[in-house]
């Protein structure tokens, strides 16, 4: 019998024991933005006995996603008032307001 080959894990890129930010889009579109709101939504803090962590995962808060939502949604043109507001609706279906570039 032949043993099967070993298989190499999937390893996460580290930089310095963190994970690296998530890569922003070129440029942010409707899903992207879907998605980003999501994030911020799904990401949101929660207060625990060791301080601040992601709703989610558990990671300390803000994780990498919710970070991420932030930035799509700061390129996107809203600002941090109103993406405070989507977390604070708790909606990940939510849209955000109207497009402004240049905001």
């Amino acid at each position: 019998m032949s043993r099967p080959a070993p298989v190499a894990l999937a390893r996460q890129p580290v930089d310095g024991g963190v994970l690296r930010e998530i890569p922003l889009p070129p440029y942010v579109t409707v899903e992207d933005v879907q998605f980003a709101v999501r994030a911020v939504v799904v990401h949101a803090p929660r207060i625990w006995s060791g301080g601040t962590i992601c709703r989610n995962d558990a990671s300390p808060y803000p994780c990498r996603l919710h970070r991420w939502g932030r930035r799509v949604l700061a390129l996107r043109g809203l600002p941090p008032a109103e993406i405070d507001a989507l977390v604070e609706r708790g909606d990940p279906a939510a849209g955000p307001g109207p497009y402004r570039p240049g905001a």
